[in-house]
């Protein structure tokens, strides 16, 4: 990668690759009274990506303004390498019989306590990464 200040571009592979490994993430969505941060877990099924929630501030927001954004970062720490990978595109609930059984077995687990019954897949309209190597404090 050259000195410490490059940034490189992850291919589109390498963004999918980091988004299966990384079960922990940020969801982005649009409230009325502007942007809102989640975090959340999620997992990749069939070049989208499924998260489980429950009713409240994350789900009302999809449903009046479905343009979402979901984003993971990591550090290998073997090579001092940092990566994010950015993911924009649409939520919808998971709504249909067949959707929800096959969404059901892929082991979605919630990060926080209590029941989480809606599904949401997150289908995908552009997907961005770069890596980098970390930069050393100096004293």
């Amino acid at each position: 990668m050259g000195s410490p200040t490059n940034v490189a571009e992850l291919t589109e592979r390498e963004c999918w690759e980091h988004l299966r490994d990384e079960a922990y993430g940020r969801l982005a969505v649009i409230k009325p009274e502007g942007p809102a941060i989640y975090p959340i877990n999620a997992v990749v099924d069939h070049g989208s990506i499924v998260f489980r929630t429950a009713a409240g501030g994350k789900l009302s927001a999809i449903r009046a303004d479905p343009r979402v954004a979901f984003e993971v970062d990591g550090w290998n720490q073997a090579d001092d390498i940092a990566w994010s990978v950015l993911v924009t595109g649409v939520a919808h609930e998971v709504l249909r019989m067949h959707e929800g059984a096959h969404v059901t077995e892929l082991g979605v687990t919630p990060w926080q306590a209590g029941p989480k019954p809606t599904y949401v897949r997150i289908d995908p309209s552009s997907i961005t990464g770069r890596k980098f190597r970390r930069s050393v404090p100096t004293n």
